[in-house]
């Protein structure tokens, strides 16, 4: 099926292997993507307006590229890898329950987003807005308090503790 420049509303693909497709230019209104390979896809362009993945594999994956108006996603059980959100606004976006491994969020705003239960493995926050972010049982993450907004955001012990690794100290 051809995906780019078509417009999908209020519709859920279901099992659908996207791997190396062109959605660029397309639009998704009110859409699912559930138990589908987004891996290597290319969106230039494409407009995703709530849009929601659940156990979805997306690897390698520029949001950046896509279309910003109206932008608004959902992540719940997915594996997300390689992949890049920098220089966007994705306030209230949620990434529930996630593998967010090695993905880039420079100069990302995610005012109140939620990481709750993700492993963030090898990702890269950097000049990212975090102000009331949850990070509620969120594994494996590095954030530099002193390159990042994290006025009220909420993290779990004992992994809040990795917020003290910037600053050279012996916890003992």
């Amino acid at each position: 099926m051809e995906y780019a420049d078509q417009e999908f509303e209020s519709r859920t693909f279901k099992n659908v292997d996207f791997n190396g497709q062109d959605l660029s230019k397309a639009s998704f209104t009110d859409c699912i993507f559930e138990n589908c390979n987004l891996s290597n896809v290319k969106i230039n362009g494409t407009r995703f307006q709530n849009v929601n993945f659940k156990n979805c594999k997306i690897l390698g994956v520029n949001f950046s590229e896509c279309n910003t108006l109206l932008l608004k996603l959902g992540f719940e059980e997915c594996l997300i890898s390689n992949a890049i959100f920098s220089d966007i606004n994705l306030k209230n976006t949620m990434f529930l329950h996630c593998k967010v491994n090695d993905c880039d969020f420079i100069n990302t705003d995610l005012t109140k987003s939620s990481f709750e239960g993700s492993n963030l493995k090898g990702s890269n926050f950097q000049n990212t807005n975090l102000n009331f972010a949850s990070f509620k049982d969120a594994k494996e993450y590095f954030i530099n308090p002193n390159q990042n907004n994290l006025k009220k955001a909420k993290f779990s012990l004992p992994e809040a503790i990795s917020l003290l690794q910037v600053f050279d100290i012996d916890i003992v």
